[in-house]
Formats: C-alpha cells, structure tokens, sequence
C-alpha cells in the first residue's frame, strides 16, 4: 500500500504523529518559509504593489500542511509582521502595512493557504491535473482580497484596482502556481517511492 493512500496531507505522510511542540515548530518553520518567499520581490514603476514570492509560499504551506495547519501559519506571518517583525516584502513591517494598500494581500493570504489546505486535505494536491486548479483558487482568493482592499484603501474603481493590483502579476502568479501545482504531486511520488512500498 503507497503511503499517499492513507496519508492525509504531505504532513502526515512525513510526520504521522505531531505533539503540541512539533506542531507548534511547523506552524512557526511555515511562517519562516513565506517569511523567507515574500523577501524575493521587486517593484514595477506602474503600480504600489510589488511582486513578490508570497503567494507562492503561501499555497505551497497551505497544501503540505492542510487546513489549520497552514492558516496558523500564514496568520502567524501576517502577525509577525504586525509586531514588528521585518516578514514582509522588503524587509517591511508594522500595521501600517497592514492596514495599507497592500494588506489585502496579507489578509487573502491567510485564506488562500486555509483553501489550499483543504484541498489537499481532499486529495488536490496528488495529481497535477488537480494540484494546478488547487493553487489557482488559492492564488484568486489572494487577489480578489488584495484587489477589493487596495480599491477601498485608494478610493479607486474596479478597473482601476484591477490596472494596479491584478493585471500586472498574471504572468508571474500563473508561473508560481503552476510551479506549485508540479512541486506537490511531485513530493507525493517522492514520498511514496522512499516510504511506500510498490503494489502488486
């Protein structure tokens, strides 16, 4: 029997057993990981909004460690950086930028890995044919927040909001799903092939 049949999320096929001190380090390990992704940024001279590795790690935590499991650690992120913490992009923090024109990003973000996590709590993140779907929505959760926000914060229309917060990023954010959307079913066959043992 493969380990991705009884095995959960990619969580549970590596560590089965958690206690609340390992689940604890991989709630905090997932927050250091999109802490480390959101870093890898740039901006474009067009819009306040800068492209960054976020959304990446966050629909990648969301899916190896499931529902909870990767809200807990996106919201941690989220609040890390409202402490003080310099998680953000560009080494930013504060509830400024929270409460700015990007922290519609932050906040979809907390979604977008609990959605993910669910997902893959069914089973989404196994084959590409899934996986891929299973980071888009992840990644439209993101920016119909992050969109909805920054139009509130800017007073700006729907056109507008979609010139500055989403039509810039479609090509970065359709490589960065689809990258996740490889990564996972690849660590399944991954993990099946080192822990499980072939059928028939």
């Amino acid at each position: 029997m493969r380990v991705s049949a009884s095995a959960v999320t990619l969580r549970t096929a590596l560590l089965p057993r958690t206690s609340v001190v390992t689940d604890t380090l991989l709630v905090a390990g997932g927050a250091v990981f999109i802490a480390l992704f959101a870093q890898l940024y740039f901006y474009l001279p067009f819009t306040p909004v800068p492209v960054t590795g976020l959304t990446f790690g966050v629909i990648v935590i969301g899916a190896a460690m499931g529902f909870v499991r990767g809200l807990l650690a996106t919201a941690l992120y989220v609040l890390l950086g409202v402490a003080g913490a310099p998680v953000y992009a560009n080494a930013s923090y504060g509830i400024d930028v929270l409460l700015g024109v990007t922290g519609g990003y932050l906040v979809g973000s907390v979604l977008a890995a609990a959605l993910t996590g669910f997902l893959a709590e069914k089973a989404w993140d196994r084959k590409v044919v899934s996986a891929i779907p299973a980071m888009l929505l992840g990644e439209l959760v993101i920016f119909v927040v992050g969109v909805g926000w920054l139009m509130v914060v800017l007073d700006v229309g729907l056109l507008t909001g979609l010139e500055l917060g989403f039509v810039p990023f479609i090509i970065g954010e359709v490589v960065k799903l689809t990258a996740a959307g490889l990564l996972l079913p690849g660590a399944w066959k991954l993990v099946d092939r080192v822990k499980g043992s072939p059928e028939g």
